[in-house]
């Protein structure tokens, strides 16, 4: 299987009037999309932040989990924290997984944007030998249609089983594609 990695990008992001912004790190989102891409075996799990003061959070949050009471309490979570690296942005991500020329960047959309790459065709993509794939997920309402535009694929949005509501947190949407991506299959 083809190195994976994650990003969670707070900027450009869009609220939910569809302006571009930059949204505050939340703790659940650092902590918990850590432990997924720990599980389903990321190589590395960014957190792109444009703002200085952002980045210095989620260090402290990593402090507490790794070197603080939270790390001493909860030993799993220190593990989960391995993989987690700050970025200032999507492209500091790409450039610490080597480069554009050596990552696909498949982003991540609950909107329905027309033609997308299915689960089943990423899923078959992994298993090939490749490009690193890094993983965008956004905060707030979404990427900014400059990310979407710019990424190699855009993966299909997950739809609801049962009528339209679709509003899943960050948290839940980046642990259901890596457990379609890379989950064990029956």
């Amino acid at each position: 299987m083809r190195r994976v990695a994650v990003v969670l990008v707070h900027h450009p992001v869009l609220d939910r009037q569809g302006a571009v912004v930059t949204t505050a790190v939340t703790n659940l989102d650092v902590h918990d999309l850590a432990r997924s891409a720990r599980t389903y075996g990321c190589s590395d799990y960014f957190v792109a932040h444009p703002i200085l003061a952002q980045r210095e959070l989620v260090t402290s949050i990593l402090e507490h989990w790794t070197e603080g009471s939270g790390g001493r309490r909860i030993p799993d979570r220190k593990e989960a924290f391995r993989v987690l690296r700050i970025v200032e942005s999507l492209d500091a991500a790409t450039d610490a997984l080597g480069g554009r020329d050596g990552v696909e960047v498949w982003a991540t959309a609950a909107r329905r944007l027309g033609a997308r790459l299915g689960f089943g065709e990423a899923r078959a993509r992994l298993e090939h030998p490749g490009k690193t794939i890094l993983l965008v997920f956004g905060t707030g309402w979404g990427l900014a249609p400059s990310v979407l535009e710019a990424a190699d694929a855009v993966l299909a949005p997950i739809v609801p089983v049962r009528g339209d509501y679709n509003h899943l947190s960050v948290r839940a949407a980046c642990a259901i594609v890596l457990d379609r991506l890379m989950g064990e299959r029956a």
